[in-house]
């Protein structure tokens, strides 16, 4: 079995989700491994990965939403806010949500389901440029 690794750098320009689906199948498809499986994991506390519809926008927005709601940014209860209203939120939003995603893949080509799609999701309002290890290892 082979085993390849490394980081895909992406850019945010603050809060909301961005696929990453394209820059992972592109990853997989030149990586001269053909059956096996794809790790990502994000490097972060404040940025999560989410696999969700990639057909219609809104139903990422909604979720988006969903979860502003359930994680307010004017919580008074918080104590850590040194670096911002929106870092706490951002770091339980995460903790809510997950930091890594494997997925198979079968003669070069990602096995996704019709309407899914691999997002990362910033949590913060400001641009970051997030770290992703990509760990494959199949045969």
């Amino acid at each position: 079995m082979a085993v390849l690794q490394h980081t895909l750098v992406f850019r945010t320009s603050g809060r909301g989700t961005y696929e990453l689906t394209e820059q992972v199948r592109e990853t997989v498809r030149t990586c001269g491994i053909r059956t096996g499986m794809v790790s990502l994991f994000c490097q972060h506390t404040s940025c999560s990965l989410v696999m969700m519809e990639n057909a219609d926008p809104t139903a990422r927005r909604d979720l988006e939403s969903w979860l502003d709601r359930l994680v307010a940014e004017d919580d008074p209860l918080f104590q850590h806010t040194l670096e911002g209203p929106d870092d706490m939120p951002a770091h339980i939003k995460m903790a809510l949500t997950r930091t890594s995603e494997t997925l198979p893949f079968s003669n070069g080509s990602l096995l996704l389901g019709t309407w899914q799609g691999l997002f990362l999701w910033e949590h913060r309002l400001a641009p970051h440029a997030r770290r992703i290890v990509v760990t494959i290892f199949g045969d």
